[in-house]
């Protein structure tokens, strides 16, 4: 589909507002497309978002479950974390999933990549399938209190279907391994 490349957006100043090891916050005054002045904010992440939906042989996935402080809930969600931009996406996928859940995998397919909340920032996320599982000893992080579950995907895509699964990367490789199913392309 083609789409217009020119952009309609003005930038006449900015000022940093916020920073620490993960994001930074920016404010710009700008001229938007109607040419009149305001402000934007833009988040910018210092790291990929990079999640994985391991997969076995019958079709169970792992859930990791945890407090998300920044929601004021408990959240199911696939094995995820951020990664370094320096560092291979798929490397940071393989850390995360033995991190949180202690499996290897030793079949990988990149599923969807992803722009997770494009009108305040430009956090992008990348996410894979995880095939030939293998157990290990779990390594979380220490901000990381979690509880993992082993769970038939069909009952994982109905929780996503039912709103009970709201994480965004969750749900968009939940429904697109959903498709792969229908379609008879599982890898």
């Amino acid at each position: 589909m083609h789409h217009p490349t020119h952009n309609p957006w003005k930038i006449t100043g900015e000022k940093a507002v916020y920073d620490n090891p993960w994001i930074s916050l920016t404010e710009y005054q700008v001229i938007n497309p109607a040419g009149n002045p305001g402000i934007y904010g833009k988040v910018h992440f210092k790291n990929l978002a990079i999640g994985v939906l391991p997969l076995d042989e019958e079709l169970n996935t792992y859930l990791v479950g945890q407090y998300r402080f920044t929601i004021d809930q408990y959240s199911w969600e696939m094995p995820e974390g951020g990664g370094p931009h320096e560092h291979e996406p798929l490397d940071s996928a393989k850390r995360e999933l033995l991190e949180e859940t202690g499996l290897k995998a030793k079949y990988w397919t990149e599923l969807q990549r992803i722009h997770l909340s494009n009108s305040v920032s430009d956090e992008f996320g990348i996410v894979y399938l995880a095939r030939g599982l293998e157990q290990f000893e779990p390594e979380p992080e220490e901000t990381e209190q979690l509880i993992v579950h082993k769970v038939p995907f069909k009952q994982v895509y109905r929780m996503v279907c039912n709103g009970e699964i709201t994480d965004s990367l969750t749900v968009a490789a939940v429904l697109r391994v959903q498709l792969l199913i229908l379609e008879n392309r599982l890898p």
